[in-house]
């Protein structure tokens, strides 16, 4: 009876001993992920709108999880290669979307996508958003939009614009203008928004529309001319650049705007830690003064608006694909 008592107790101490080990197992495990660093995974090549976002953002990223922050671009099939990598991630909060339009846009471009975009990723934050402005090379002509459509009406077929992609949101926008103008512009697609600023100042096209960061330091330098702006007011930093609607069509609107997204099975738990964090370092005010300056508004809201706002703009752009019969193929 001695002996059985003592191989019981012997046999529960071992077991006590195995929990411990496996509750330290994984304490350590959770201590190894919380310092693995986060990864903002980029859609588009360096010099674009969600590129410069991002690094914007991630020094005060890194200081308020106190973890290393890293920007990761991905390039290619107008983000669907980025996306496909978050996807297909650990869903453990290390790797997260910087989202751009094209989250919202590609469902209908692409109707096969290798992941579903309203099922497979969870909002994180709705970041930024931003009006496009026209930026054109310095050999097109006029000095705005007005001046430049009489140019293109009288002469159909003769000028080009770049985008980042067939059905991207700058795609769409300039078509909507084409269509509302009544001009005849022939779309040339880029792979983001670096090339296509590279397009415009090699004259290889006339003009593109991206975010104000994206083209600053080419407006500046006199080497690119904003002829519009897309949004419903002037941007400050360009108070001679008229808008759209300014321009002679009042129902004008296009804004591009930037989400963060983490695979769909992500807990509640880390999707709110990284909820809060990018909400914080967003309204930091040293990051938001850099931000704002560059064109950039500052949203900050949480994952169930950026989900919301994605599927608005589905549906927006998906009726008037559908309303204009529009090409979507390179």
């Amino acid at each position: 009876m001695t002996g059985l008592l003592s191989k019981t107790y012997a046999a529960h101490t071992m077991l006590k001993i195995g929990a411990a080990c496996l509750v330290a197992c994984s304490m350590a495990s959770v201590a190894v992920a919380d310092d693995a660093p986060l990864r903002l995974v980029v859609p588009f090549p360096p010099g674009g709108s969600t590129d410069i976002a991002s690094r914007i953002i991630q020094p005060k990223l890194a200081e308020l999880l106190n973890r290393p922050v890293i920007v990761e671009n991905k390039p290619g099939a107008a983000s669907q290669i980025a996306t496909q990598y978050v996807v297909r991630s650990k869903p453990d909060g290390n790797t997260v979307l910087v989202s751009f339009d094209t989250h919202a846009i590609n469902p209908i471009v692409r109707p096969d996508l290798p992941y579903d975009t309203f099922k497979d990723l969870r909002g994180i934050a709705f970041a930024l958003r931003f009006p496009l402005v026209m930026g054109a090379s310095m050999a097109t002509p006029g000095q705005n939009l007005k001046d430049f459509l009489a140019e293109a009406k009288a002469n159909p077929g003769k000028y080009s614009y770049a985008s980042t992609g067939a059905g991207s949101l700058n795609h769409l926008a300039a078509e909507d203008l084409k269509r509302q103008a009544k001009v005849d512009i022939l779309h040339v697609p880029f792979g983001g928004g670096g090339p296509a600023v590279q397009a415009v100042l090699g004259n290889v096209v006339n003009f593109t529309l991206l975010s104000y960061a994206a083209m600053k330091a080419q407006i500046a330098a006199d080497k690119i001319k904003p002829l519009a702006v897309t949004g419903t007011t002037r941007l400050p930093d360009l108070p001679n650049t008229p808008t759209v609607q300014e321009s002679g069509f009042p129902e004008y609107e296009a804004y591009s705007w930037i989400g963060i997204f983490a695979p769909a099975a992500t807990p509640d738990s880390v999707s709110n830690t990284l909820t809060k964090a990018f909400q914080e370092a967003l309204n930091d005010k040293e990051v938001k003064q850099k931000l704002t300056a560059l064109g950039f508004e500052v949203i900050a809201t949480d994952g169930a608006s950026v989900d919301k706002y994605t599927m608005e703009q589905y549906k927006r752009w998906d009726k008037f694909v559908k309303e204009t019969g529009l090409s979507l193929k390179e």
